[in-house]
């Protein structure tokens, strides 16, 4: 094909850039165009904006301003809450005083100032005169007729104190009760209980072969070796006694090193002896006494059994609660039993025995204690922990010094120890006679003034002068009533101690260390399986 001439074609090109050119203009004023909607729509978003921020602000300054109103001692709003007050407090009153239809006058003037108040603050303005006035009237002339009706101010004063002091009354009466129905319940043995001791009285009754082999173990030469570790243990309560015994050998380097000695009433000798040797306990030796077989217990001899037999004594810790005022824990009859009493008499109930260590029925044991038994007591009878650190664990707190047996040999301030879990060097009690103290100071207490229960306060007596303070980690207290014990200072502890109501047997034990004891109850047993489900 032949080609044009160059003069022809060059006009095409120029025809061409300036299409390009053309689109391009086009182009960038569309672009202009668009920028300046989206730029003027913006701004209109941030003016709308800024616009709802301002009401906003505007209605939290007309609110702020209304509380403000409020709280002006010159405002309508103060006068109306006010009166509103003193009309609620005239309305008791009156109820009070059996005037009904002024009570009922009040109210409905009531209703109509909060209905007021609560309008003016949903709309953020002020309440105006007119709005007030006719409500502040009404008030004010339904509270004049109070007051001529002798609902005056001190009337007013008067009647809030008596009822004061009768809430005062009510609640200290509800207190009284709640603590004497809680003694109650720490006292009640548990169903479970009562159906396994019932099941191990079977046991002990329609085996023989029991009775025999109780009547062998009573001369086993154990019993009497004082290369062997003893331990005494005074109870009623057949598996709080088992725990003891079964968390002792648990944690015990030689378990068949170790001896038990327990003493309980008649009543229960039967099922304690049938439940230790029914069970085996790592091959420790168990021996089970009947203390009404201590022929030498007499009241001729022991003032606290002669305080057991006295009618008196009987009606107070026995008899129906009477005295609701008399704190409930001073009936427990367990203060005036002689297991619990028995404490005082080990050198002669043990006479061979030259030194062992004492546990309450109501400790869990979580280390080896044959080292108690290599402890020096420096010439001391008694090796107990030292409670001072506790809230209430002082002389004072225990005796009564305001009498001057007590003032006189005794210093307030002295520090308390803990019974549950003690050494006693039965060599050096018999020597220094603590019996026969223990006897003086029951005896001077047979009218009961010089302390009021339990037998720390004589215990605190009896061994003073003569006490070993023990490492505090030997033996914790308080897991029957104390919710704030540390679980670092409960691991480190040799023997747990649940002293106070909350035993942990009983459904009004603390949640938080019931499983401490727990887990050395044997629930796989047949009787207690029975006992759980029945």
């Amino acid at each position: 094909m032949r080609r044009r001439a160059a003069e022809y074609r060059r006009p095409v090109r120029r025809r061409f850039s300036h299409w390009i050119s053309l689109l391009l203009a086009l182009f960038s004023i569309a672009a202009l165009v668009l920028f300046v909607v989206q730029h003027n729509h913006h701004e209109d978003r941030v003016d709308h904006l800024v616009l709802e921020r301002d009401v906003i602000d505007d209605v939290a300054e007309e609110s702020l301003n209304f509380t403000e109103e409020t709280s002006s001692a010159t405002s309508f709003s103060r006068q109306l809450a006010e009166q509103m007050t003193l009309a609620k407090a005239y309305v008791i009153i009156a109820k009070e005083h059996n005037n009904l239809h002024l009570a009922w006058e009040l109210r409905s003037k009531i209703r109509s100032c909060q209905l007021l108040l609560s309008k003016a603050a949903m709309r953020g303005e002020p309440i105006t005169l007119e709005e007030a006035e006719p409500i502040i009237k009404s008030l004010s002339s339904l509270i004049f007729k109070a007051q001529d009706i002798h609902y005056d101010v001190a009337t007013t004063i008067m009647t809030m104190k008596l009822q004061i002091q009768n809430l005062e009354e009510l609640a200290h009466a509800a207190t009284v009760q709640g603590n004497f129905f809680s003694q109650v319940v720490a006292e009640a043995l548990p169903k479970s209980l009562h159906c396994l001791h019932i099941k191990l009285m079977k046991d002990w009754v329609k085996m023989p072969s029991l009775q025999e082999l109780a009547n062998e173990n009573r001369n086993s030469p154990s019993l009497t070796d004082n290369n062997l570790y003893h331990f005494c243990i005074f109870s009623d309560n057949v598996l709080a006694t088992s725990v003891v015994v079964n968390s002792t050998v648990s944690n015990a380097d030689h378990p068949k090193q170790l001896v038990f000695h327990i003493v309980t009433n008649g009543v229960n000798h039967g099922a304690m002896q049938a439940w230790f040797l029914i069970n085996d306990f790592k091959g420790a030796t168990i021996e089970v006494q009947n203390f009404e077989n201590f022929h030498w217990l007499t009241a001729s001899y022991s003032p606290i059994v002669k305080q057991l037999l006295n009618t008196d004594s009987r009606a107070f810790y026995f008899g129906v609660y009477k005295d609701l005022d008399v704190e409930a824990k001073l009936h427990n009859p367990k203060y005036l039993s002689l297991l619990n009493h028995l404490r005082f008499y080990i050198p002669e109930i043990y006479p061979q025995l030259a030194k062992v260590v004492f546990l309450d029925d109501d400790v869990v044991v979580q280390k080896d204690l044959t080292q108690l038994f290599s402890l020096d007591l420096h010439g001391n009878v008694n090796g107990a922990v030292e409670t001072c650190l506790e809230v209430f664990h002082r002389f004072y707190k225990y005796l009564n010094f305001s009498s001057s047996i007590i003032s006189s040999k005794f210093d307030p301030q002295a520090c308390g120890w803990a019974f549950g879990m003690n050494v006693f060097d039965l060599v050096a009690w018999r020597k220094a006679n603590v019996t026969a103290r223990y006897h003086y100071w029951q005896q001077q207490n047979g009218d009961g003034t010089l302390w009021n229960l339990g037998t720390l306060p004589p215990g605190l007596l009896s061994f003073y002068g003569l006490t070993e303070l023990l490492d505090r980690r030997w033996h914790v207290i308080g897991l029957g009533n104390d919710l704030n014990i540390e679980n670092r200072v409960i691991e480190n502890a040799a023997v747990i101690h649940f002293n106070g109501n909350m035993k942990p047997w009983l459904k009004l034990a603390l949640s938080k260390y019931r499983p401490l004891w727990e887990q050395y109850v044997n629930r796989s047993h047949p009787h207690l399986q029975d006992c759980a489900t029945g």
